[in-house]
């Protein structure tokens, strides 16, 4: 039987054994038989093993070198694979935040205990791939997972990223005690379901995103301030946009909804281009 290693803390490392959470997260995604599954960071694979058992085809992407290598011998510890299990792994060792996701089939889902420090790239790179997902469920972050699914009010650029091309609903909750050693604060499992239809038609993502980087770039303004500063315009070209769009010149980024965001997208590509 392998030594179970100590978690680095440099990599954000928290064990996680506790059997009804591990179901709980697998559950989130709906994990069946068959389905293509991308895992980040399998550690020790308590988690990897509930979904092959569940009959699913898994990538695990791990780029703990030590892990990388041994995670066989934690999963299976000194038994054999059962039920062709290890045909349906594939480990690969690399930063998943530089792993090549048109190698996933499209559909695929993303079922993961992953370091919080990696939330918001991993939700990035996830979104704008060309290889769409269908659901990731990913356990976070506790108050993290609670801003993505923001409602307006309390939006950020995560919250309107994740929502643009998905539907965020929050999972289970899990005490800081499941984990070993136990995180400084708890964590929660967030979901993401790949919207079937755009939210809005005729979008250019790349134009969206720079008018919304812009409206959050200075955060204790006014969004036309903000979008000022942001957009290289005039104070009178701002206070026009925002007319234009149906959006009070004394809102902040946070305040807005999807929509009016689309509302003030349409307003710059018709009149005050970003």
């Amino acid at each position: 039987m392998p030594i179970t290693p100590a978690p680095k803390k440099s990599l954000g490392q928290h064990w996680l054994h506790d059997d009804a959470t591990l179901e709980a997260i697998c559950e989130s995604a709906d994990v069946g038989e068959g389905d293509t599954v991308l895992e980040v960071g399998p550690g020790l694979g308590t988690l990897t093993r509930k979904l092959l058992a569940r009959g699913a085809q898994i990538t695990a992407v791990e780029f703990d070198h030590d892990l990388a290598v041994n995670l066989g011998k934690h999963l299976w510890e000194g038994s054999l694979p059962k039920d062709g299990e290890a045909e349906r792994l594939v480990v690969v060792e690399q930063d998943i935040l530089q792993f090549d996701l048109r190698q996933m089939p499209p559909g695929y889902k993303v079922v993961a205990n992953i370091p919080y420090y990696l939330t918001s790239n991993l939700i990035r790179v996830l979104t704008e791939s060309p290889s769409q997902f269908s659901i990731v469920a990913i356990l976070i972050q506790k108050e993290v997972a609670e801003r993505v699914a923001a409602n307006p009010g309390e939006m950020s650029i995560l919250s309107v990223t994740a929502q643009f091309y998905c539907e965020a609903t929050l999972g289970p909750f899990v005490p800081a005690r499941l984990f070993t050693p136990p995180p400084k604060v708890d964590s929660q499992v967030l979901i993401l379901r790949y919207r079937e239809k755009p939210l809005f038609e005729n979008v250019d993502p790349k134009l969206f995103f720079r008018l919304v980087k812009a409206g959050f770039s200075q955060k204790r303004k006014t969004l036309q301030n903000s979008l000022r500063g942001g957009l290289a315009i005039t104070k009178p070209e701002a206070a026009q946009l925002l007319e234009s769009a149906g959006i009070s010149p004394t809102a902040r980024a946070q305040e807005l909804s999807l929509e009016e965001w689309h509302a003030l997208y349409l307003a710059a590509q018709t009149g005050v281009r970003p």
